[in-house]
Protein backbone atom coordinates (compact mmCIF):
# COMPACT_ATOMS: atom_id res chain seq x y z
CA UNK A 1 0.00 0.00 0.00
CA UNK A 2 1.51 3.59 -1.05
CA UNK A 3 2.12 5.71 1.59
CA UNK A 4 -0.44 8.47 0.06
CA UNK A 5 -3.63 5.65 0.49
CA UNK A 6 -2.31 5.01 4.33
CA UNK A 7 -2.33 9.04 4.36
CA UNK A 8 -5.45 9.24 3.23
CA UNK A 9 -6.76 6.07 5.36
CA UNK A 10 -5.69 8.45 8.60
CA UNK A 11 -6.94 11.32 7.51
CA UNK A 12 -10.39 9.00 7.38
CA UNK A 13 -9.63 8.03 11.19
CA UNK A 14 -8.62 11.23 12.35
CA UNK A 15 -12.09 12.42 10.97
CA UNK A 16 -14.41 9.35 12.22
CA UNK A 17 -12.40 9.89 15.79
CA UNK A 18 -13.06 13.80 16.24
CA UNK A 19 -16.98 12.63 15.09
CA UNK A 20 -16.91 9.44 17.76
CA UNK A 21 -15.74 12.09 20.34
CA UNK A 22 -18.66 15.12 19.63
CA UNK A 23 -21.02 12.19 19.81
CA UNK A 24 -20.22 11.70 23.99
CA UNK A 25 -18.30 8.99 25.87
CA UNK A 26 -17.83 5.73 25.16
CA UNK A 27 -20.42 3.82 26.88
CA UNK A 28 -22.79 1.35 26.36
CA UNK A 29 -24.06 0.05 22.44
CA UNK A 30 -21.11 2.48 21.12
CA UNK A 31 -18.51 0.89 23.24
CA UNK A 32 -19.47 -2.27 22.69
CA UNK A 33 -19.39 -1.87 19.14
CA UNK A 34 -16.27 -0.11 18.80
CA UNK A 35 -14.53 -2.94 21.02
CA UNK A 36 -16.06 -5.46 18.30
CA UNK A 37 -13.83 -3.38 15.77
CA UNK A 38 -11.01 -3.93 17.25
CA UNK A 39 -11.84 -7.50 18.27
CA UNK A 40 -12.33 -7.55 14.57
CA UNK A 41 -9.05 -5.90 13.92
CA UNK A 42 -7.11 -8.09 16.08
CA UNK A 43 -7.97 -11.38 14.14
CA UNK A 44 -7.03 -9.15 10.66
CA UNK A 45 -4.23 -7.68 11.84
CA UNK A 46 -2.87 -8.61 14.74
CA UNK A 47 -1.79 -7.09 17.73
CA UNK A 48 1.76 -6.15 15.82
CA UNK A 49 1.24 -4.14 12.72
CA UNK A 50 2.33 -0.82 11.22
CA UNK A 51 -0.03 1.79 9.68
CA UNK A 52 0.11 0.08 6.00
CA UNK A 53 -0.66 -3.06 8.04
CA UNK A 54 -4.21 -1.52 9.14
CA UNK A 55 -4.98 0.94 6.26
CA UNK A 56 -5.04 -2.37 4.11
CA UNK A 57 -7.44 -3.64 6.61
CA UNK A 58 -9.18 -0.98 6.62
CA UNK A 59 -9.72 -0.91 2.48
CA UNK A 60 -11.68 -3.81 2.94
CA UNK A 61 -13.79 -2.93 6.69
CA UNK A 62 -17.19 -1.60 4.91
CA UNK A 63 -18.49 -5.14 3.95
CA UNK A 64 -17.81 -6.58 7.47
CA UNK A 65 -18.26 -3.71 9.67
CA UNK A 66 -21.94 -3.42 7.74
CA UNK A 67 -22.49 -6.89 9.03
CA UNK A 68 -20.84 -6.52 12.09
CA UNK A 69 -22.96 -2.95 13.66
CA UNK A 70 -26.36 -4.89 13.46
CA UNK A 71 -25.53 -7.73 15.09
CA UNK A 72 -23.46 -5.93 18.12
CA UNK A 73 -26.10 -2.78 18.52
CA UNK A 74 -29.42 -4.02 16.54
CA UNK A 75 -31.64 -1.37 18.46
CA UNK A 76 -29.04 1.52 17.63
CA UNK A 77 -29.04 1.93 14.07
CA UNK A 78 -27.88 5.28 14.35
CA UNK A 79 -24.34 3.35 15.31
CA UNK A 80 -24.05 2.08 11.74
CA UNK A 81 -22.59 5.27 10.02
CA UNK A 82 -19.02 3.90 9.59
CA UNK A 83 -17.77 7.32 9.16
CA UNK A 84 -18.27 7.60 12.80
CA UNK A 85 -17.44 4.69 14.70
CA UNK A 86 -15.53 2.36 12.18
CA UNK A 87 -12.81 5.23 11.58
CA UNK A 88 -12.94 6.69 14.86
CA UNK A 89 -12.39 2.87 15.99
CA UNK A 90 -9.70 2.46 13.61
CA UNK A 91 -8.00 6.18 14.71
CA UNK A 92 -7.85 4.39 18.20
CA UNK A 93 -6.70 1.28 17.16
CA UNK A 94 -3.42 2.63 15.23
CA UNK A 95 -2.40 3.96 18.29
CA UNK A 96 -0.92 0.32 18.82
CA UNK A 97 0.82 0.47 15.57
CA UNK A 98 4.65 -0.05 15.79
CA UNK A 99 5.36 3.40 13.44
CA UNK A 100 2.42 5.22 15.14
CA UNK A 101 3.13 8.82 15.28
CA UNK A 102 2.95 10.32 19.26
CA UNK A 103 0.03 12.52 19.50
Amino acid sequence: MSDDRAAVAQFAWHGGLERLRQAGPLVGPRSRLVEAVHDELRRRVGQTFTIADLARAYSESEDWFQELAPRVAPKHPDLWDSSVVLDGAFALYARGARDAQPA
